[in-house]
């Protein structure tokens, strides 16, 4: 199996089934970043493909001494949020019901399904209501399951950086929910 960096590589030579390749490794990955980000199923969509196409454009400005996936990251995280800025709050769309596939719902309680469906929405309120950088940080832990390092690794900043934002991000969405309960 060829490295990351290997491939584009390839790409920046022109190799557009290296660039195949890539898409299958990463695409679920770009999708699940993506929606973590902007909080919306088709939005997500776009921007996971649009993070493709500037691999394939972009490769050329890839630092092979550096790993691939901050790059790719940083892709998906810059494209997220030009795509929040050109969206109003008011057209802010939430993560459908569906799309939430980190809880477990219990078909044999409907009350306490119900009282599930109503936190994921408060949740997801909340989570909209954050700056970017914020939900970016919660996402990346909490949804993701990333460890310190690894998301100190994938923002490249240190760790007690990362620590701290999620410290400040945490309090802000509890806040949010407060207000909302």
């Amino acid at each position: 199996m060829c490295s990351d960096s290997v491939l584009v590589m390839e790409i920046k030579s022109g190799n557009k089934k290296a660039l195949g390749k890539l898409v299958e490794r990463y695409k679920t990955s770009a999708y699940r970043l993506a929606l973590g980000l902007v909080g919306n199923r088709d939005d997500a969509h776009d921007i996971s493909q649009e993070a493709f196409l500037r691999v394939y454009k972009s490769a050329g400005t890839f630092d092979q001494s550096k790993p691939f996936l901050p790059w790719f990251y940083a892709i998906i995280a810059n494209l997220s949020r030009t795509w929040l800025t050109r969206r109003s709050r008011t057209e802010n769309r939430m993560v459908e019901l569906d799309d939430v596939s980190f809880l477990l719902v219990d078909e044999s309680n409907p009350e306490k399904n119900m009282e599930y469906r109503e936190t994921i929405s408060r949740l997801q309120s909340a989570l909209l209501e954050l700056p970017f950088e914020d939900r970016e940080i919660i996402m990346l832990q909490h949804f993701r399951g990333l460890s310190y390092n690894e998301i100190a690794e994938l923002l490249d900043i240190p760790r007690g950086t990362v620590m701290s934002r999620l410290y400040y991000a945490r309090k802000k969405l509890a806040r949010l929910m407060s207000d909302k309960s």
